[in-house]
């Protein structure tokens, strides 16, 4: 009877931590990859001359230093979804807009992941299912989770098209040796 009663303790105690331990294992893996597009995006950003951050593909398309500003700004604004605190001053109406020489995108670029990984960082199991209202769309914490991950490596491919573009090639693509001698990899992102 003992061995039962032991048996069905250990049952419901992994009925409980369960959920707890998948959730820490999804927050664990959604961070490490906003860190990935966080490492590729900020290797962008230096990769690029300051000259260029003010180019555009097109009339009415972001140019690359809003790129990057828009990537930020959505990594501020979006956590205030769930309750987290923007910087003191943040518009996400204005923001993308609000910077435009290399230093100071770069410095907000890298500030704005501090700010999200930390923000993501702090939720509990509870915190990702509050209901959020996200662009006109129920979700919950975790679906807004979700949409920073998906837009940090939505515009990770638009900043490695408009890289291309101007014949910077991705630094995380080229062979370690290559990077010395400054040849490429063959087939690299």
């Amino acid at each position: 009877m003992k061995k039962i009663a032991f048996g069905l303790l250990i049952a419901a105690l992994v009925c409980v931590l369960a959920p707890i331990h998948a959730s820490a294992d999804v927050k664990s893996e959604m961070l490490m990859w906003i860190k990935d597009s966080e490492s590729k995006l900020n290797q962008l950003a230096e990769a690029m001359p300051a000259n260029k951050y003010a180019w555009r593909p097109g009339k009415g398309v972001r140019s690359v230093g809003e790129v990057y500003m828009h990537v930020a700004s959505a990594n501020y604004g979006i956590p205030t979804l769930w309750g987290a605190k923007a910087p003191d001053g943040f518009d996400i109406r204005t923001y993308e807009k609000s910077l435009t020489t290399k230093a100071d995108i770069q410095k907000a670029l890298k500030e704005s992941f501090v700010s999200v990984e930390k923000n993501i960082e702090a939720m509990s199991d509870a915190d990702f299912e509050k209901p959020v209202n996200l662009f006109g769309t129920q979700t919950t914490a975790r679906g807004a989770c979700l949409l920073i991950l998906s837009h940090c490596h939505e515009h990770l491919g638009q900043s490695i098209a408009y890289a291309r573009m101007n014949k910077v090639t991705p630094p995380w693509s080229m062979e370690p040796t290559a990077a010395k001698t400054g040849t490429k990899k063959e087939g690299g992102k």
